[in-house]
């Protein structure tokens, strides 16, 4: 029970921080350079691949597909494990995937982000480690 609520506990932080940067990619300017001039050239320069869109609608597609993301690791995980958590805990590939991916947002967080996704994506971290340490020693 205890392992269960650990890492539903990190999948509600990392659904929280995904549902709360889909929210500002287009809800307000959040997102939005300080210079205008910046939003301005993103507006019209395209990236080398195509000429089909603009640097300003990859950096929405970007930030709205990450947010996706985000929330999709909050939906899975945290249905398995409270919905299926014997299927879950007896996964070591759900249990790896959870801990790779949830590694990979804490360093880039560290390395590109700031303080307040870090700090999630820190608890989320340490609540999914301390949930999968706790359902494999029940086990």
């Amino acid at each position: 029970m205890l392992a269960s609520a650990l890492v539903a506990l990190a999948a509600a932080v990392v659904l929280a921080l995904g549902l709360a940067h889909l929210a500002i990619t287009f809800i307000g300017d959040k997102l939005t350079p300080r210079g205008t001039a910046t939003r301005e050239a993103m507006e019209t320069d395209h990236p080398r691949i195509t000429r089909q869109t603009t640097m300003w609608k990859t950096w929405v597609g970007f930030n709205a597909s990450h947010s996706l993301g985000a929330i999709l690791f909050g939906l899975v995980y945290g249905y398995f494990a409270l919905a299926a958590p014997n299927f879950f805990f007896a996964s070591p590939f759900l249990l790896t995937v959870g801990g790779l991916a949830l590694a990979s947002y804490l360093l880039l967080a560290k390395r590109y982000w700031f303080r307040t996704p870090f700090t999630g994506v820190l608890v989320a971290s340490v609540a999914y480690a301390a949930g999968v340490v706790a359902g494999l020693w029940v086990r």
